[in-house]
Formats: structure tokens, sequence, C-alpha cells
């Protein structure tokens, strides 16, 4: 069994238990799931429909990309069905033989008047729309990775390492000196190491910058890694999945920038303890706002994030009391970044990606404060 056909058990599984004859996914423009890229290998935008009789029906954008990428019982353009949802679903369910009155499942993030449009247009059938739904269901199995998963992102840490290496040595031979020289660098390097490129807009904020969580502007033309504290925020895309780490350049810090670094540093260390199978992802959380807190700071956003075919995903580390809170078990991989942010001395940020094994935490990353 192909790791597509074992993902696609489970969700046909939850199916059955569920009473859903047909279930809608949707990764379109404005509505991005990577559930149909796990779950057929097709790269995006596309409908993928799934039936109680365990046939899978994709209705890909681009019908050339799909027979080189997809797999799926049934590929059909989108075209066919004059690009329009309503008429797309209206075939699967005739294609896939979905008898009248049955369960169709649309996604959540369907807005309300095409929801409505849906249940009018589909009058036969009983069209559902509910925030526990497959989509949620199949994030949550997204949460633990499966051998192809981790295999890919092993190989996509490695390449992550090697560009940090790369960093460090151009950043102190004066080769990068401005922001844009290191976005630049991270882009043109991880394209030419195999990658799809980056998964986010590389974040770059020299000593002037650095005081934002996000940088805005992401990179401009101010110098970088100059007195005081830089930040390098950057993720390398490979065969879908992601990386997500943050480095701090430090050169010549005043007394206040380096005792926000030595706190990020001791904060980072904690974290890393206090990850355990088992433990709940608010146990790290906790423990660095403790400790930050002893030194009347604050962690301003979550402690973490899992990472996969989507750069922020679950497991949430987070302290958070509206966030769900889970426990750490293997397969999960994330990313942990405890950070510090002050107007006037800048900012200072050190994320690392992990991987939760079956004898503990695997540290994928390399990670680092690198002083100048």
């Amino acid at each position: 069994m192909s790791c597509y056909e074992a993902r696609l058990e489970k969700m046909w599984d939850w199916m059955a238990c569920e009473g859903i004859a047909l279930l809608v996914f949707e990764d379109a423009e404005g509505r991005r799931d990577s559930t149909i890229r796990w779950l057929t290998g097709h790269p995006g935008d596309a409908l993928l429909f799934l039936s109680s009789a365990r046939k899978s029906f994709l209705v890909p954008w681009d019908i050339i990309l799909a027979k080189a990428y997809a797999r799926a019982d049934m590929i059909i353009p989108y075209g066919d069905f004059d690009r329009m949802p309503i008429r797309a679903i209206r075939g699967a369910a005739e294609k896939l033989k979905i008898a009248a009155g049955s369960k169709i499942e649309i996604p959540p993030e369907t807005p309300y008047p095409t929801f409505l449009e849906f249940v009018g247009e589909l009058a036969d059938f009983d069209v559902i729309c509910r925030e526990k739904s497959a989509a949620s269901h199949a994030r949550n199995l997204r949460a633990v990775k499966d051998a192809e998963e981790i295999a890919i992102i092993r190989r996509a840490a490695g390449i992550t390492n090697k560009m940090i290496d790369l960093l460090e040595k151009n950043v102190r031979s004066g080769k990068i000196k401005t922001e844009a020289d290191a976005a630049m660098f991270i882009e043109a390097e991880s394209r030419k190491r195999g990658c799809d490129g980056t998964g986010f807009e590389t974040l770059a904020a020299g000593p002037d910058r650095s005081f934002g969580i996000h940088a805005f502007p992401a990179w401009t033309a101010a110098s970088f890694a100059g007195q005081g504290l830089s930040i390098l925020d950057f993720g390398l895309k490979f065969g879908g999945y992601n990386t997500d780490v943050t480095l701090t350049f430090v050169r010549d810090p005043s007394p206040q920038q380096q005792k926000m670094v030595n706190l990020v540093e001791k904060a980072a260390k904690l974290a890393a303890e206090s990850i355990i199978n088992g433990n709940e992802t608010t146990f790290p959380a906790l423990a660095v706002e403790t400790l930050f807190a002893k030194s009347k700071k604050r962690l301003v956003h979550r402690l973490g994030h899992g990472i996969g075919l989507d750069v922020h995903e679950r497991p949430y580390i987070s302290n958070r009391p509206n966030e769900e809170h889970e426990e750490f078990v293997p397969g999960m991989v994330f990313a942990v970044e405890p950070g510090l942010y002050d107007p006037i001395h800048g900012g200072c940020r050190l994320e690392n990606d992990f991987l939760m094994t079956e004898t503990g935490c695997e540290v994928l990353t390399a990670a680092r404060i690198m002083y100048l």
C-alpha cells in the first residue's frame, strides 16, 4: 500500500463512521488546503472528491500537471465543468454514483452565501458544512507524519542546515551586507539545491528593524548584521514540505541587548528540555513564559507550531486558553521559537525544528545565535 492509499483509507474509515457519502476538498486561491496534496500528490489548485465506495476523483485546474503528479481513481479537468464548483460537485456525484438524499460534506471555509447556493442547487442531497469536518480530521491526521513525510522533512532540514552554515560564512566574510543580500542568497541557493523555493517570504531585519516579530517590509536594502541585533527568519520548501528557522546575528551588543540574547538562549534550551513524549503542548510554553516573567519579559507569540506541507499547522505549542491543547506524540514535527522584542534595543529570536520520536525529541535543524 502506498503512502497515499494509507492516508485515503483513514479518511474513508472516518467517512463510514460519519455516514458521509461524498467529501469535497478544495484547494483554490483564497481557500488553500494542502490536504489534497497529502492525499493525492497533486501540487495544488484542484477539487478532490472522496466517495463512501472508497473512490477518489480529482478535478484539477491544470490537467497536464495532475497527470504528471497526482494519484486518483479518476482525473477530469476542471474545464469540463466550466470551472464551476457546483457543476463539479454534481458531476462527481453522478460519476461516483452518489444516491439521492445522501450526505455531501463541503469544506468549512466555504462562504455562507456559497453554501446557500450549494444547498439550493443540490436540493436532492443533504449538503453539510461544519467546523468539526473532514478538513479538520485530515489536519489532525497530518499532525503526525508518516515515514515518507519524515524522510522528506529530514532532507529539507539537511539542506536548511547547509544554508545556515553558508549564511554565517558569507555574513562573516562581508559578502552579505544587506537584508536584500541575505534574502536573495537564500532564494537562489535553495533552488540550486533542489528545493521548491522558500516556504514563505524571508524575514531579514537589520539592527534598526529587528524590533518587529515579523519585520515589515519583510526585507529591504538596509544594512544587515551591523552593530546590535539582526534577525533572519527563513524556511525552505522541499518536496512540498517546509522547514522554519530563525537566526539572530549579534555584533557588539549593549548590556541590555546581551541580557535579551542570554534569556532567549536559556529559553530555547529550557523549551527543548520540556518537550517530552506524552507532555502537553502547553508545558514548554508555560515553562518559557515563567522564565521570561522572572525577568519582567513576555513571550508575545506562540512558542511554536507544527510544520509540514504548511508552514503553520498542528500541533500548536502555546499556553493560550483559546487553543486546542494536545500531547506530544511520535511523528510530530514542529518549530520552537522563543523571542524577545524591544522598540529601542531590537529583537532576538532563536527557532529550530524538532521531530518527536519513540525515544525522545530530535533536533532537526542547527539554527543558532551567531556572535560576530
